[in-house]
């Protein structure tokens, strides 16, 4: 377990599968960060089955600290051995949890893991250039942003732009403090 002020970064448990199979399955949470297509349940068994033995991934359920309450879902994925490189990908599942800070915190505790533990030199992640909201909480936590892809997602009707963010090894000293 990775332990901030208001939340928890933890192993997925068995007993995560039926909330964050309704998350996936709801269009306004899903549209955060993807197009939403429905999907069954046999699909999210198998990947809840495999994500632990994918090696090229990292999942962490996102706890509240003091609850132990599931907030969200963390994922560090497509970890390149060359350019010890790394995407993170992150959900929080309900409204209520949003702007509560459980994600600029775990995106930050998130890079201080792969910095440290995984060796990498760059975490990135790409964000909607309309979610003001995620896009000061990843600043908060350390990221900055490297550029624009225009109009690269059709999501809910509309195309979108997508803003790539990352944050470097050597700027990881940069990530201790804020909260």
């Amino acid at each position: 377990m990775i332990k901030g002020k208001r939340v928890a970064l933890t192993e997925l448990r068995r007993a995560d599968s039926p909330l964050l199979f309704e998350w996936i399955n709801d269009p306004e949470t899903v549209r955060f960060n993807a197009a939403y297509a429905p999907v069954h349940e046999p699909v999210h068994e198998n990947w809840f089955e495999t994500i632990s033995r994918d090696a090229s991934r990292v999942a962490f359920a996102l706890r509240d600290a003091e609850s132990s309450q599931l907030v969200g879902i963390l994922q560090l994925t497509d970890f390149h051995q060359i350019h010890r490189s790394v995407q993170l990908i992150i959900r929080i599942g309900r409204e209520s949890d949003r702007g509560r800070g459980y994600g600029g915190e775990a995106v930050r505790l998130a890079a201080q893991y792969a910095f440290r533990d995984r060796n990498v030199q760059r975490l990135w992640l790409t964000v909607f250039g309309d979610n003001a909201r995620a896009m000061r909480a990843y600043e908060k936590a350390g990221l900055k942003v490297e550029g624009v892809l225009r109009r690269a997602y059709y999501i809910d009707g509309r195309w979108r732009d997508g803003v790539i963010m990352a944050a470097l090894a050597d700027e990881a000293g940069e990530l201790h403090g804020h909260g």
